[in-house]
């Protein structure tokens, strides 16, 4: 099935489990249907399994979208307590089409609760609360990642959830990252489970290829080659190291579970010229989680200045990351520079990204799919130098191919069933029932205004707005789809713009404001303020480290300047 099809049939109405290979395209027909939604007013919930996911969306992840969070499972009385928050209630009712990306790596039981809440809330037993929902991904992919069980239980095709949606199957056959090349074939041939000897001997001829890049990304399957590649390129700069410690709170278990997903390091060292990748994502700043970089300086303040690919420079300061309860409170926090060293990268960590050239390790393949996710990131084998291989690097999940087989079927019958021109006559019909608009004077206008309001309205502009109605710090991060950190750091730059505007609902405990003012007491005039700014550091190392940097900026809004 072509692009221009798929996206027929999602206008339409159906609901769609958008497939194919990697660089077929998936995330640009989901961006087109997006778009198309938003300009006839239809409400439409954009999320993803995981949080890089979700940023080449502009979504957020299914997790915080539905409420279900880290769960496993939800009683009635889950179901209770998340109906008593407005905001999510009001979402979930509002919604007319829901949008998962990467569905592979989203857990068959998390699928379900997803469909559990929407059932609750929108009281109906049809599948999702009756909303269209939008499914993509590739089951090549690496599975979910959590549990003992094997593939089988863990794949979301397995969900009763899934059989009850009536997925119609749109499996895209274009290519647009591969071309026709002898690396698409070979990907294509892993897909269809008929490997043979000359591609493999095709493959490992890259052992001799000399990739035309100054330094190529290195992809290991274990962490601990990561490191290794790492500390290496890293010691081998002559350059003094700043080091970062992270500022930690909660239980050792939590502050564990915290480190793991962040994918950065308590202590991290860094020196002009270290490769480095964002690891968390500031819409504002420019970054996202897997954006590549460099450390070419460090400001007067100590944080790295990065330049990214386009040839920004970025100062990375340190952001906040939290586990919180079903009531908002912060049970533990991380708090770190978002970066991490990437001379080298896991496979599991490149998954979705594209890279003009890399070098691959697949030595020590243990999960099937590996090799499959590595080499489909680059563009031709011409890319690609790969300096180990193991049989298991070429083979995919038994269950995975034969779901795939049954999806190529089921897609070439659907596109067999309509033409594009009787889907046409339904695509009217459905934005109606969503109670979208089909008047092409308001969708063009729509589409002006959203362009408009891109260029006239600035982000703190947004939140100024959201104050005025009342919204609370959590209320706003959740719809924009930003961190609390990142609203909290609005509110400064927001009282210098609207200085009428009252922002005292978002002062922190009394306790902290005191904290912070003594510390500022007793630091010379000269330790704090530099170029007329208050600088973080001294105030930091005055309080030993036991108040994080975003704390600090939060409490100086409240400590009035003598």
């Amino acid at each position: 099935m072509d692009q221009a099809k798929a996206l027929a049939i999602l206008k339409a109405g159906k609901n769609v489990f958008l497939t194919g290979s990697a660089g077929a395209g998936k995330t640009y027909v989901l961006n087109q249907y997006i778009q198309y939604l938003k300009e006839r007013k239809v409400p439409v919930a954009v999320t993803a399994s995981t949080g890089i996911a979700a940023t080449h969306m502009n979504g957020m992840t299914i997790h915080a979208w539905s409420g279900i969070g880290v769960k496993d499972h939800l009683a009635h009385k889950d179901l209770q307590y998340l109906k008593t928050k407005k905001y999510l209630e009001d979402k979930l009712k509002q919604a007319q089409v829901l949008i998962i990306d990467e569905i592979s790596m989203l857990h068959r039981n998390q699928l379900q609760m997803v469909n559990q809440v929407l059932q609750f809330f929108r009281e109906t037993t049809l599948a999702f609360g009756g909303l269209q929902v939008v499914f993509s991904g590739d089951f090549f992919q690496l599975p979910p990642v959590g549990g003992t069980e094997e593939a089988r239980e863990k794949f979301a095709f397995m969900s009763n959830a899934w059989l009850d949606a009536g997925l119609t199957i749109c499996y895209i056959t274009e290519q647009h990252r591969q071309a026709d090349n002898s690396l698409n074939i070979i990907l294509n041939k892993v897909r269809r489970g008929s490997i043979d000897d000359d591609s493999i001997e095709t493959l490992k001829s890259a052992s001799q290829n000399r990739v035309d890049t100054l330094k190529p990304t290195k992809l290991f399957t274990h962490n601990v080659d990561v490191d290794r590649v790492n500390n290496e390129y890293l010691a081998g700069i002559k350059d003094t190291p700043r080091v970062f410690k992270a500022v930690t709170k909660g239980s050792d278990k939590l502050q564990e579970m915290l480190r793991k997903s962040v994918l950065t390091d308590p202590v991290l060292e860094l020196k002009k010229g270290t490769r480095v990748m964002f690891i968390k994502n500031n819409y504002e700043k420019g970054y996202m989680n897997g954006t590549l970089g460099e450390v070419i300086d460090f400001n007067k303040e100590g944080y790295p200045k990065v330049k990214v690919k386009s040839g920004k420079i970025i100062t990375a300061e340190p952001e906040d990351w939290k586990i919180q309860d079903d009531k908002g409170k912060t049970l533990a926090s991380f708090e770190q520079v978002p970066l991490r060293l990437a001379w080298a990268i896991t496979i599991h960590k490149s998954q979705g990204m594209t890279l003009d050239a890399a070098e691959v390790d697949l030595s020590k393949t243990f999960e099937k799919g590996q090799g499959y996710v590595a080499l489909s990131r680059l563009k031709d084998i011409e890319s690609l130098y790969l300096s180990g291989f193991n049989e298991l690097a070429l083979q995919v999940d038994a269950l995975a191919l034969k779901a795939d087989r049954r999806f190529r079927e089921l897609s070439d019958e659907a596109d067999k069933q309509w033409s594009i021109e009787e889907l046409e006559k339904r695509h009217a019909a459905f934005v109606e029932l969503c109670g979208g608009t089909n008047n092409t004077r308001e969708i063009e206008k729509h589409r002006k205004n959203n362009a408009s309001k891109a260029l006239k309205k600035s982000t703190y502009e947004i939140t100024a707005d959201l104050i005025r109605e009342g919204k609370s710090i959590e209320e706003m991060a959740e719809e924009r789809a930003m961190s609390s950190e990142t609203i909290l750091s609005h509110l400064g730059r927001i009282r210098e713009l609207y200085p009428d505007l009252n922002i005292e609902a978002y002062r922190p405990p009394e306790k902290l404001v005191k904290k912070v003012r003594a510390a500022l007491e007793e630091l010379r005039e000269d330790q704090v303020r530099k170029t007329g700014k208050v600088q973080l550091g001294p105030i930091y190392a005055q309080l030993k480290g036991k108040v994080s940097y975003s704390e600090i900026k939060h409490a100086l809004l409240y400590v009035p300047e003598e």
